[in-house]
């Protein structure tokens, strides 16, 4: 569950950091173009981690909540503001 997904993302941010860092210790060297596109493809695998991070698995269970009927009115907090902007 939180294990699992945990060491997901700090694999895919690991990967993120050894593109970056390689690119620009030793591949440069080599293809400046190809340095700049593993920056590139570095630069869009934070977003992803913290999205696969973030992500609901079947077996987890999401703030303790029941599962919600579709008939059943949204409940109303103590304090909340209502649309005309008064506090009831």
């Amino acid at each position: 569950m939180y294990a699992r997904r945990r060491r997901r993302y700090f694999a895919l941010m690991a990967v993120c950091l050894v593109l970056f860092v390689s690119a620009w210790a030793f591949v440069r060297l080599w293809s400046v173009p190809a340095a700049i596109g593993m920056c590139v493809v570095a630069m869009v695998i934070p977003p992803v981690a913290a999205i696969v991070g973030n992500r609901r698995e079947p077996d987890d269970r999401w703030w303790d909540e029941p599962p919600k009927d579709e008939n059943e009115p949204p409940a109303e907090r103590p304090g909340q503001r209502h649309g005309d902007g008064r506090r009831r």
